[in-house]
């Protein structure tokens, strides 16, 4: 029972007392990080609607309620769910309110009851309760369980400042079981968890013998912590001499008039190198290079060097680190919030987190993300950052040809200073954050060393623990760095480097992944860039498909996030006339953004399909290729005249892709009866052959458009045009063999880009098509073959025409793009 201490509310302070028995029903006050216990106050602040409610309505009835601990105490109003079922009736002893409109109140507990049932939620929560009352085996056991836990609290009470003593003499005066677990439960510093289970527990000695464990646990961590105290107290100590001394020292001096600048400024760099908590090896180089300083004059030439010197070894974070965020949900949410698809990039990103969550300690690999511009490789790198809780620094390694951009200059050079790699270190100011090394295939080397070689120091887990700058010449650890390297090609990464990275593909977007993006990036970031407000811009998924295939040819989608901005210019041009017209009166009509108004604000379209109007003549076949920036697609062009029987092949071609059209010229002189068996004499004797590949001005190699100068050939013999919807790739033997090829997945998304409905591919290839999206396997068919009838089955027209004296038809070159092409 709780005695009623009456009500007085003169001053806005309100006494109420408690109950004569506890009702069937009761009000449920949820509890954030708190734990109520019987027989003790709880003080409260009160600050949530519902709460608040709920405190009034109590106060004007039996001013009886339940506490209750939240399972989640993040939520800021949890359900029935989210709350334990063992709480604490008790009653408001004493409410404030504050001027805020917020409620202070203290609540004296009174019996521990269970929560059977919730019998309403609104406007806060009400359930029918049950007495939950102890169980006590009086015993000689439970008699030495009390003396335990209170000879065991009491040396806690001794070793721990926070604790009164009052409350030792308060435990060794209690006689009762259960009021000595509560009153000692609510006095120690425990997990909410662990008091829930200790005030669930029914039966007294069951919980006395639990508090006997948890009791011998803080008493041996708060043993350790004195411990470690005296420890550090001792070198405190030494510290605190060493600085007092230094502190006389500089008194003397300055009574003697000896007192300068150098001084005090050789003692502030003393004071940040102490602070900056430096390795041994690299403390002792510090100590040396101060001494230095110190018998230097700040006129000697030196000074200014070593000054730099210290300052950079103060600056750089030897013990500072963040803590790693290893929660795996948290990551691939993060992860899926900035960007679309990708999946293999994120199932890595997880397993390296899985992998630290099980092993702190192990050595990461270092991951290179291949692909073409524009598919998001930098992007990438910030968002693993921000799921791993890491500081990201980014380093630019295209066009970098001095070796001492990454490792430093040495100090007696003039104006001398660190590399790269010491430099972001600072910058991030932790020693484990995310770099990211863009453009890695883009370092050069020249007379001033190879930067490529600096690099296999500074990526190999084996070494990079010990890095050298060549300014610091300290060993720095790189250890808990986690390097990523971008790059469009690995064909320039030498070998060595290469092989100490996991390299993974990123590979270019379809138009349905584009349009995904667009729709949950794109245009939200461009219409906030372009000081647009989503009410009043909209775009539908015709506009952006027209974008994508009009006005964008691309593997990537920055081309297609600045016609998306553009049109949000001329929008925003737009509008702030119509605003400037009504002299600011009136909110902007909404603008929705039609495949029509995407011609009339960006123009006629910039791209159009070429593979009709290519093939329309025999002679012509339409191959694909790999670039470094995304598949793309080719045209191979065979015409022949009147002549002596010789070949050739323009359209600046590479050595291989020569032999490649060499060799599809001889299988189809040695397959003539097959292949074209209407022809008359001997033909190739008397006609010269022209292999041409548009456009002249990109360079070309690789072997994989063999198949498609091969039927190129066979079209022109047999005046049979190729299929206006097929695209081709593969290697052509002299036996007529097709052999595998690489890039398989960026080819078919180029050949979806340019309307290819059908891709003939080598049968090795098949198992590559795994890799290709779904969807975009729906929209293209893959005709997968070993020898070239069987291409040329596919890729041919039916029925032949008629074999007839074959006319060199017209030539022309439809320059497609201007960035260099590989065929491979």
């Amino acid at each position: 029972m709780i005695e009623i201490a009456g009500q007085e509310d003169g001053d806005r302070v309100v006494d109420v007392g408690g109950p004569r028995g506890l009702p069937s029903r009761l009000p449920v006050l949820p509890l954030r990080e708190t734990t109520p216990l019987p027989d003790g106050l709880t003080p409260l602040a009160i600050g949530q609607e519902r709460s608040v409610r709920l405190v009034n309505d109590v106060l004007t009835g039996n001013r009886l309620l339940v506490m209750v601990a939240s399972r989640k105490p993040e939520l800021e109003n949890p359900g029935p769910e989210d709350l334990y079922r063992v709480g604490v009736a008790g009653a408001i002893a004493r409410m404030l309110k504050v001027p805020d409109g917020t409620l202070r109140i203290l609540v004296q507990g009174a019996q521990r009851v269970h929560i059977d049932r919730f019998v309403q939620e609104t406007p806060y929560l009400v359930a029918e309760i049950s007495e939950l009352p102890d169980v006590i085996d009086e015993t000689p056991e439970l008699t030495a369980l009390m003396r335990n836990v209170q000879g065991t609290f009491t040396n806690i009470v001794e070793e721990v400042p926070y604790l009164p003593e009052e409350l030792q003499m308060a435990v060794a005066n209690l006689d009762d079981p259960s009021a000595l677990s509560h009153l000692i439960t609510g006095s120690l510093r425990l997990k909410p968890e662990e008091k829930q289970e200790l005030l669930e527990e029914v039966d007294v000695g069951r919980r006395l013998r639990r508090l006997v464990d948890i009791l011998a646990r803080e008493l041996e961590v708060i043993s350790i912590g004195t411990r470690i105290q005296s420890q550090v107290q001792s070198e405190l100590d030494r510290t605190q001499r060493e600085y007092v001394l230094r502190q006389q020292l500089d008194a003397i001096r300055k009574e003697l008039g000896e007192f300068d600048e150098s001084a005090e400024e050789a003692s502030e760099l003393r004071r940040q190198l102490d602070e900056a908590g430096l390795p041994e090896e690299v403390r002792r180089q510090a100590e040396r290079e101060l001494k230095r300083l110190e018998s230097l004059p700040p006129q000697a030439a030196e000074h200014g060097v070593i000054r730099t010197y210290l300052e950079w070894l103060a600056s750089l974070p030897w013990s500072k680190a963040t803590k790693d965020n290893l929660d795996l949900a948290h990551a691939r949410q993060v992860l899926d919030e900035d960007h679309y698809d990708i999946e293999q990039v994120k199932e890595r990103i997880l397993e390296f987190l899985a992998v630290r969550r099980l092993k702190p300690d192990a050595r990461g690999s270092i991951l290179c993300f291949v692909g073409p511009p524009g598919v998001g490789k930098t992007s990438l790198g910030r968002s693993i950052a921000r799921a791993l809780g890491r500081d990201f620094e980014r380093i630019s390694a295209g066009g970098v040809r001095d070796e001492a951009e990454i490792r430093g200059h040495r100090r007696t050079y003039i104006g001398a200073m660190p590399g790269t790699i010491i430099r972001a270190l600072r910058d991030a100011g932790s020693n484990n954050p995310l770099f990211m090394i863009d453009e890695i295939d883009k370092m050069g080397a020249d007379y001033r060393g190879d930067p490529a070689s600096a690099m296999l120091e500074v990526l190999d887990p084996e070494q990079n623990s010990t890095f050298r700058d060549h300014y610091l010449d300290v060993p720095f650890d790189l250890s808990n760095v986690m390097f990523i390297t971008t790059a469009n090609t690995l064909d320039t990464v030498p070998g060595p480097l290469r092989d100490r990275m996991e390299v993974i593909q990123l590979s270019g977007y379809t138009e349905e992944e584009k349009l995904e993006i667009a729709k949950r990036y794109l245009v939200p970031r461009q219409i906030e860039r372009n000081g647009l407000k989503k009410s009043w811009i909209s775009f539908g998924d015709r506009a952006l498909r027209a974008i994508i295939a009009d006005y964008t040819r691309e593997a990537g989608v920055r081309g297609l996030e600045r016609e998306i901005g553009t049109v949000c210019r001329k929008v925003a041009r737009e509008i702030a006339q119509q605003v400037d017209a009504r002299k600011g009166n009136g909110r902007p009509a909404r603008r929705s953004i039609s495949e029509a108004r995407v011609r009339e604000l960006l123009g006629k379209p910039r791209f159009i399909s070429e593979t009709r109007i290519r093939t329309r003549r025999p002679g012509v076949a339409t191959g694909l290729a790999w670039t470094p920036v995304g598949g793309d697609v080719l045209f191979v062009e065979a015409t022949a005249m009147p002549g002596k029987g010789r070949l050739t092949i323009t359209g600046q071609l590479g050595d291989v892709m020569r032999e490649s059209a060499q060799a599809a010229v001889s299988y189809v002189r040695s397959h003539e009866t097959e292949v074209a068996p209407g022809l008359e004499g001997d033909w190739f004797a008397d006609h010269d052959i022209h292999l041409h590949v548009p456009a002249g001005a990109i360079p070309k190699d690789g072997p994989s458009a063999g198949i498609t100068m091969t039927t190129a050939l066979v079209s022109l013999l047999t005046a049979r045009r190729v299929c206006e919807d097929v695209a081709m790739t593969g290697e052509v033997t002299l036996t007529g063999q097709v052999l595998p090829i690489g890039g398989l997945k960026e080819k078919a998304l180029a050949a979806q880009r340019s309307g290819i409905r059908t891709v003939i591919a080598p049968a090795r290839n098949q198992p590559d098509v795994d890799e290709i999206p779904e969807h975009l396997r729906r929209d293209l068919t893959f005709v997968f073959v070993d020898e070239v009838p069987q291409v040329l089955e596919t890729a041919l027209e039916r029925p032949p025409a008629p074999v007839a004296s074959v006319p060199a038809p017209e030539s022309r070159v439809y320059a497609q793009r201007a960035s260099a092409s590989k065929v491979r």
